[in-house]
């Protein structure tokens, strides 16, 4: 799994020109699945994330969680985020997850998601052409893989 997530002020998703979700400060995540994934590199990437403290204290020091400023979380879907461009110029997306799989994790991850940080998670619209508009605070954007963390493979 990989998530990448940028500290915003504000970000929304449109789909069809109607908003899907919007949220004011918080992270907006994008999130790639794999077909190797598991609920535990779901869990362990989603409880990383809510727990960096990438968010400005008093002392303008980044010592703050998602949960200690009161911030919301922005998921979206980004099969994208497996493209392999090694050869040629067509990015491959084999490592990337198929689509029923890709979506039950999804929305599995969007749970967990939920259980961490109660109603303070949007979403995109799984799938669909969607129109993400954020303002990355600082910017701040951090990467996570799953690959990188010491999680085990299997539930």
């Amino acid at each position: 799994m990989k998530a990448v997530i940028q500290r915003v002020s504000h970000a929304s998703v449109s789909v069809d020109g109607n908003i899907a979700g919007k949220i004011e400060k918080g992270m907006a995540v994008l999130v790639g699945i794999s077909s190797g994934d598991t609920e535990n590199e779901l869990r362990a990437v989603a409880e990383k994330m809510v727990g960096l403290r990438i968010f400005s204290d008093e002392d303008d020091k980044m010592n703050l969680s998602l949960k200690e400023v009161g911030g919301k979380l922005m998921v979206i879907s980004q099969f994208t985020l497996y493209a392999d461009c090694r050869k040629g110029r067509r990015p491959s997306f084999v490592n990337a997850a198929g689509g029923e799989f890709a979506k039950i994790m999804y929305e599995k991850f969007v749970e967990i998601c939920e259980e961490l940080m109660g109603d303070k998670v949007e979403t995109g619209i799984f799938g669909a052409d969607m129109k993400v508009e954020l303002l990355n605070d600082g910017p701040v954007t951090i990467i996570l893989n799953s690959d990188e963390l010491n999680i085990k493979k299997h539930i």
